[in-house]
């Protein structure tokens, strides 16, 4: 995962391949898209990145630890829950829990467990995810692409079982001069080897304007990247308008000032003509404000949100802000960064911000970081209370039921559905087993509050 200072967090990280056939058959045709648009949805970012020994990838331990995955190895600073995974899906580690017993996790290459991931968003009601596919991992023959192909069809297979959306969205970061090129060409072979956003069997994959939507995140940032505007442009043309692999909605992850050239993104006005050739602009929020002062969000909202969604209704463009529940990685920095540096409050941060974003930028959509990401604390799945003991220190749920913001992001979702009233009040769950929401895709959106 490349990483940098917490206001410049990116959510990148190892990409890796397949073997499977380019037909799913688990997939029946019928008659298009569940999403046919982008309008009045929440979409998580979902890394998809977790490997283990023994879970066939051969691999090893990628995204939990260093060279192992043991106290003092480890790179997440949050456990999941793994009671409801099947006895196939956990791999033991070099933890253990306070009764004694080895703790395991789970590895994003075995099919079952991303699609038991996308039986939860179907339990909660939430609309889908991105997928993420790392530029800097994506070299033919390699391990590392096995395991990104691998992932890919899980969650082709888990979203057409389960009804949601999964779309495909590379990311650039760490990607040398001239590297978009490898973005180019493994959109070839994906669209030539598994007809992705080709194959009308694949009802799940994400539609908006009409079109199948590509992300491409990592645009326009301050941060050193050797990769050019120049190279990106390049890019987003071949996705729009090429005439065998164009005809995208693409979709660009941008800074969180690329509008004012603030201190996050490129000097360049030539940015400005690059995120104009994309059809959706998403500007990385993580790490931009803090849970504890809600006037600092406040501002952000006033200063960014608001100021971006005036530029982009004039361009024409759609806009995706990024919320987040919270942030830490104490682990992935070797403790050189505060454990929870920003607490999520019982999920009151998190919830401030969905109400800002619709009440206050009114904005149509938005980007949940993230489903899975426990390197950083973005996570919403389910993670436990109860994490393994020692020297190692994890951050939790704060005794809120495992699949809390699960729940929450659920609420969140139909607040932004328009099927329960715009509040700032933080929702109160009415139990630990709450009525969950049982939303069918095909969102209908209404205009205003």
């Amino acid at each position: 995962m490349v990483v940098f200072v917490l206001f410049f967090s990116i959510h990148c990280a190892p990409a890796q391949q397949a073997t499977s056939s380019t037909q799913d058959s688990s997939i029946s045709v019928e008659s298009g898209p569940y999403y046919s648009t982008m309008t009045g949805t929440v979409m998580s970012g979902y890394q998809g990145w977790f490997s283990c020994p023994g879970d066939g990838a051969e691999l090893g331990w990628v995204h939990w630890g260093r060279r192992d995955f043991r106290p003092g190895e480890a790179t997440v600073d949050m456990w999941p829950d793994m009671s409801e995974y099947g006895p196939d899906e956990r791999y033991e580690t070099g933890f253990q829990y306070a009764d004694g017993t080895t703790a395991t996790v789970f590895s994003s290459f075995n099919e079952a467990t991303v699609r038991r991931h996308f039986s939860w968003m179907a339990e909660y009601g939430l609309d889908g995810v991105f997928l993420q596919r790392f530029g800097v991992r994506l070299r033919p023959g390699s391990k590392a692409l096995r395991h990104c192909d691998q992932v890919m069809l899980n969650c082709r297979k888990g979203a057409n079982e389960h009804k949601r959306a999964w779309a495909l969205m590379y990311d650039l970061s760490g990607l040398p001069k001239g590297g978009t090129q490898r973005i180019i060409d493994d959109w070839r072979y994906l669209v030539d080897t598994f007809r992705v956003a080709r194959d009308p069997a694949d009802r799940a994959y994400l539609h908006h304007s009409g079109k199948p939507v590509v992300a491409v995140w990592g645009i326009g940032f301050s941060d050193n990247r050797k990769y050019t505007l120049q190279e990106c442009g390049k890019l987003l043309d071949f996705l729009k308008n090429d005439p065998k692999y164009g005809g995208q909605t693409v979709m660009i992850g941008i800074p969180s000032y690329w509008r004012t050239a603030g201190p996050d993104s490129v000097k360049d006005p030539y940015r400005l003509e690059v995120f104009a050739k994309a059809d959706i602009l998403s500007p990385w929020s993580v790490g931009r404000y803090g849970s504890e002062n809600p006037e600092k969000l406040n501002q952000y909202v006033q200063n960014v949100w608001v100021g971006d969604m005036k530029w982009c209704r004039e361009q024409g463009k759609d806009y995706l802000p990024v919320v987040f529940p919270g942030f830490s990685w104490h682990n992935l920095k070797h403790g050189q960064s505060p454990l929870n540096q920003i607490p999520r409050k019982g999920g009151q941060f998190l919830w401030q911000q969905y109400y800002q974003a619709i009440k206050q930028a009114r904005v149509t959509m938005v980007y949940q970081a993230m489903f899975d990401e426990v390197d950083e604390s973005t996570a919403i799945f389910k993670v436990t209370n109860n994490p393994p003991v020692g020297p190692t220190p994890f951050v939790t749920y704060e005794g809120l039921p495992s699949d809390h913001y699960l729940w929450l992001v659920g609420q969140a979702a139909r607040m932004l559905h328009r099927e329960i009233p715009l509040t700032e009040a933080l929702p109160q769950r009415p139990g630990v087993q709450a009525e969950q929401s049982s939303r069918t895709p095909r969102p209908v959106w209404s205009e205003g509050f």
